[in-house]
Parts: structure tokens; sequence; C-alpha cells
């Protein structure tokens, strides 16, 4: 199965982004979804499909969310993930002398 997706970055949580069929684009997401993301900004259009791999979620589940509710929401990572990716130099910086 091959999506042409659009794919829009909330203004309001940096890291959010809403993955929508491009022909239906936003008409199947939630009044109250689109209420917490705030005014969508169009970011991109890819083709997705089974074989694409995208560096922060699981093809297959954005592709079952499309095809499911008509739309799928990418959080932003998790503070924890920050802290883990940071190079070891600036994790001392915040050791006790």
């Amino acid at each position: 199965m091959k999506v042409l997706c659009s794919i829009y970055r909330s203004r309001r949580k940096p890291g959010m982004y809403l993955y929508v069929p491009r022909q239906k684009g936003l008409s199947e997401v939630p009044e109250a979804l689109l209420q917490v993301f705030g005014k969508p900004e169009h970011s991109l259009d890819l083709v997705l499909s089974p074989e694409r791999k995208l560096a922060q979620e699981e093809i297959q589940t954005v592709l079952d969310n499309l095809q499911g509710q008509g739309f799928h929401l990418q959080m932003p990572p998790a503070e924890e993930e920050y802290i883990e990716h940071l190079p070891e130099e600036l994790l001392r910086l915040n050791d006790p002398l």
C-alpha cells in the first residue's frame, strides 16, 4: 500500500507532527485534536510505503493509522530521550563538583 501523505507541524508543540492522506487533507482529524495541535503548518509531502524508513515513527503504524483513522499523530520525543543522546562532556557539565 502506498499513500501520498501531507505532514503538518504544530507551532504550539515543537516536535509534534500530523500525517494525513494528501487527498483527504485534515478533514478526518478530530476538531479537539486540532485545538490542541494549533494551526497546522504544512511541512512536506511524502509517498509512504511499507519499504520506506521514517526517522521517528514505525512506518507500518503510520500506514495503519492513516488507513484506519485518517491521520497519524507523531508526538515529540520524551525529554529523557534528549538527555540520553547528549555527548558525555555535556552530561558532565551538570555533575556536582
